[in-house]
């Protein structure tokens, strides 16, 4: 216990004493705010859930996620056997929602590997430089915001071809625009500050400056933005899948799990229910530790 509250002290301590610990007591903090949210703890916890799930698939399903019997299991209702029943083909839906779960993150986590840093290097090198580096960077990122997302990723994934992984890239390449939006806000504000005038006078290059001065400081609320744009790119990469442009059968993917089940939605509801409810959770779990890390995260937030 009493080593518990010397870490409290070291963490929240008003004067530290090294970066080190001036980065950890701002983490530390930004926890115990999360922490009073409890919506955003209970989308956290969800979503750790769905990576467990995600991580230990071949364990947990039940059956396999590809293989059904048309003669004896063909859209049977949730029973004890098949606890949320069969699709058309006769497949444990149970099983395809714990292995589709692995398509929805490899997609949520690529597209914000891929789109996020483009956004904030774009944003930052324009706001930094301005004038015409400027305005032709943001007249380029005005074309991808002018057209809706799904559309435009529509258009990329006709041209590259279906497949999830073109799906990754066509979603990508659409996601990008508000995160270099905000970044460039955010660099306006930044630029013309002491701290990024000391910097220049000890000689540090503009690409330094942008690098190690200025994107991490854009860091939080891109994290932000990120978390809260996980829903969107779930419903856009379930709307690809919907319309056939996604992961390719069998792959067990949630949107083409329910295009598969719309043609029994009046009957056997199941069948397009049970992924529409998953996609809802974990939409709706992105949201919240959103919310609530932008909470966290806000410098002017309580403390």
């Amino acid at each position: 216990m009493e080593l518990l509250q010397r870490w409290h002290g070291w963490l929240m301590c008003e004067h530290p004493a090294s970066r080190r610990q001036a980065a950890w007591g701002r983490t530390y903090n930004a926890w115990r705010i999360f922490l009073r949210n409890r919506l955003a703890v209970l989308g956290l916890v969800t979503i750790l859930a769905l990576v467990l799930v995600a991580v230990l698939a071949p364990v947990l399903a039940p059956y396999a996620p590809t293989v059904g019997d048309l003669r004896t299991t063909r859209l049977l209702p949730p029973s004890a056997q098949f606890w949320l029943g069969t699709d058309d083909q006769g497949r444990d839906i149970l099983s395809r929602l714990i292995f589709g779960a692995r398509v929805t993150l490899k997609v949520v986590v690529l597209v914000a590997v891929l789109a996020a840093p483009i956004g904030l290097l774009v944003g930052s090198v324009a706001g930094y430089a301005g004038g015409m580096v400027d305005a032709v960077l943001m007249r380029i990122t005005d074309i991808f915001l002018a057209f809706p997302r799904l559309i435009l990723a529509l258009a990329f994934v006709a041209a590259l071809g279906p497949g999830i992984e073109n799906a990754i890239i066509a979603i990508a390449i659409t996601a990008w625009p508000p995160y270099a939006r905000m970044a460039r806000a955010e660099t306006l504000t930044i630029r013309h500050t002491d701290y990024i005038a000391a910097v220049r006078l000890i000689g540090a290059s503009p690409w330094r400056i942008v690098l190690h001065h200025i994107m991490p400081l854009c860091m939080s609320s891109v994290i932000v933005r990120v978390t809260l744009d996980m829903a969107g790119i779930i419903l856009t990469a379930a709307g690809l899948g919907f319309l056939g442009l996604g992961a390719q059968p069998p792959t067990p993917e949630w949107g083409a799990m329910i295009a598969n089940g719309r043609q029994y939605v009046l009957d056997q509801w199941w069948v397009a229910a049970a992924p529409g409810a998953a996609i809802f959770l974990v939409s709706l779990a992105f949201n919240l530790v959103g919310d609530g890390l932008r909470d966290a995260l806000d410098p002017k937030g309580n403390k």
